[in-house]
């Protein structure tokens, strides 16, 4: 399965491919797209895999066919896709601001997972497991915390492998757990959409105003919840405490200036709130292990 990529060089430092080796033949893409412009990625896919897309921000596109049929993920969507019979490669269109995850294994070892429940999953059925079979369907909010994790993790390199293997073990677990329950017994908090909308809105305040963000009274004051949910939910779908998912944020936000070259050091620290740079580099070592001079000169 050979991996072409086609991300705009212009806005590189902006747009993130990773794939993670689970095992062989099972992998996982993690593709992000923070500038303004669509980003094209392209994949080799044969039918021998079965793919599932996770959007969990902004809008993709899979375009089939030689461009004559194509498919759209939106935000908190799902897709699910499997040919036996005709190659599927990825071909796909990533709007401004969005990021995707992906689960790609062979059937035979996506199979395997089920051998014992095989008639549980719809598409493994004698009369359909040899037939091409698509689903588009909304992620519940546990799988929405999992796809959270995959994408913010901050974990030692040694162990990333197996963290990932884990949470991708646990995303199709609850992918195929179709139970009413499901959720509830994951996590009570988010079975209220209500609550979950104002996290989300709780996180987007505190991107949009990173250089000088409220305090929690004042962030759970505006978001209409109260200070104990706040804290609870945030934690229950980003998987940290709302500064240090802020902390985090603010860091990747300057690796992707810094990459840029555009920004000196005291500028981008100023940028995302700190008053001295000496402050900054403090915080960007803590972070990366290394001072934000000295990534510059390693990406050159």
């Amino acid at each position: 399965m050979t991996k072409i990529m086609n991300i705009s060089q212009k806005n590189i430092a902006q747009s993130s491919y990773n794939e993670v080796l689970i095992e062989e033949g099972f992998y996982v893409l993690k593709i992000q797209n923070d500038t303004l412009e669509n980003q094209k990625v392209i994949r080799e896919i044969d039918s021998s895999f079965i793919q599932f897309h996770f959007c969990l921000k902004g809008k993709a596109k899979f375009i089939f066919n030689e461009n004559r049929y194509a498919l759209d993920v939106s935000e908190e969507h799902s897709l699910l896709l499997y040919n036996t019979q005709v190659d599927l490669p990825m071909n796909l269109e990533l709007a401004p601001n969005s990021w995707l995850v992906s689960v790609v294994m062979t059937i035979r070892k996506f199979h395997a997972l089920f051998s014992k429940e095989a008639d549980y999953i719809p598409f493994l059925t004698a009369e359909n497991k040899e037939k091409k079979y698509y689903s588009q369907e909304a992620v519940s909010p546990a799988i929405a915390v999992i796809l959270s994790q995959i994408i913010n993790y901050n974990l030692h390199p040694s162990i990333k492998e197996l963290y990932v293997k884990g949470k991708v073990y646990e995303l199709i677990s609850l992918y195929f757990n179709k139970t009413d329950n499901a959720d509830i017994e994951q996590c009570p908090f988010l079975v209220d959409e209500e609550n979950v909308k104002r996290i989300r809105k709780a996180k987007e305040i505190m991107i949009a105003n990173m250089a000088e963000p409220p305090s929690l009274s004042e962030l759970a004051e505006e978001i209409g919840l109260s200070l104990k949910k706040l804290k609870e939910g945030f934690k229950q779908i980003y998987g940290d405490s709302v500064y240090s998912f802020l902390f985090d944020y603010k860091m990747e936000h300057a690796r992707k200036l810094l990459a840029t070259g555009k920004l000196n050091v005291n500028e981008i620290g100023l940028k995302i709130g700190y008053s001295t740079s000496s402050h900054f580099i403090a915080a960007f070592k803590k972070k990366y292990g290394t001072t934000p001079k000295k990534y510059i000169m390693s990406l050159s």
